[in-house]
């Protein structure tokens, strides 16, 4: 589904990974992080925060890393995924995602 739209799939162990994901938001392309540990980048508070705003030209823009704003592409689309079986994430970062676990079982569902 979002391999047509140039999914890109990064993690934080790659180098210049800010860059992929500045461009992604340049670009409005879709961004998958893999392999997350219980602690998010602050880099990407902005991003989860929705911190975009309406620059002078009436774009919308957001400022990731660097003092100048960037153009927020109307495409962009972060998903995130751990391969942490239970992760325990601190509040903080509870309420800037939505957790979605797809390893649920039926039993644990009666229990």
């Amino acid at each position: 589904m979002l391999r047509a739209k140039d999914l890109t799939c990064i993690k934080f162990t790659t180098d210049n990974w800010l860059r992929a994901v500045v461009n992604c938001v340049y670009n409005g392309k879709p961004l998958l992080i893999e392999d997350l540990k219980e602690q998010l980048d602050p880099a990407l508070d902005p991003i989860l925060l929705h911190q975009e705003f309406m620059g002078e030209d009436g774009t919308k823009q957001i400022k990731l890393d660097r003092e100048e704003p960037y153009p927020f592409g109307d495409g962009f689309k972060l998903y995130m995924t751990t391969k942490e079986p239970n992760p325990h994430y601190p509040p903080e970062v509870c309420i800037k995602v939505t957790l979605i676990n797809f390893t649920v079982t039926m039993q644990g569902l009666e229990e």
